[in-house]
């Protein structure tokens, strides 16, 4: 894994301590998640905080990068060429995640067991940030503008040492 310092990465450092304060209160998963959306909200980086080459993306998939990660949360930086998109899927942890660029839109379901049920829909557009935690956090997501999408999306656990944010990938058919 290569990271770069946070210094290198503009607005890194201010969310790296922001988040380290927030996640030393020790609240219930929703109630941190909400409070990192609410950091995030306020302290969204810029395109900046990639390089040109990182911002690129790859014709192959979308690309999660880890850019920073210890014990209690990690920071990710997600760039999705036009259409490209997750498999349904669910979190280890909660996240935030806040939009650079692009429009990553979210369909949400609900596991009924033998099937998934499609239970919400949202357009997350540059700027907005959101926030979620398992249980629930069952979703796909697309990026379904016609430009390069960036987003920044904080896990709480070490996406370095676990390799991934995702708990479970869905093949359920979705009625």
């Amino acid at each position: 894994m290569n990271m770069v310092s946070t210094t290198a990465r503009p607005g890194l450092d201010v969310l790296v301590s922001g988040i380290s304060g927030i996640v030393a209160q020790r609240l219930g998963l929703r109630e941190t998640a909400y409070a990192v959306a609410d950091l995030l909200r306020d302290r969204l980086p810029g395109p900046g905080i990639l390089t040109p080459r990182e911002r690129e993306g790859s014709p192959d998939g979308y690309v999660s990068s880890v850019l920073y990660a210890q014990r209690d949360f990690s920071i990710v930086s997600v760039v999705w060429r036009p259409g490209q998109y997750t498999a349904i899927h669910d979190h280890v942890s909660w996240c935030t995640f806040g939009i650079i660029s692009g429009i990553e839109h979210e369909t949400l379901y609900r596991d009924m067991g033998d099937h998934l049920v499609e239970i919400g829909r949202t357009d997350n557009r540059p700027g907005e940030v959101s926030g979620f935690a398992p249980p629930g956090d069952i979703h796909m997501v697309r990026n379904t503008s016609a430009e390069i999408g960036v987003s920044v999306h904080v896990y709480g656990a070490d996406v370095a040492k676990l390799g991934s944010s995702v708990r479970r990938v869905y093949d359920l058919p979705v009625r």
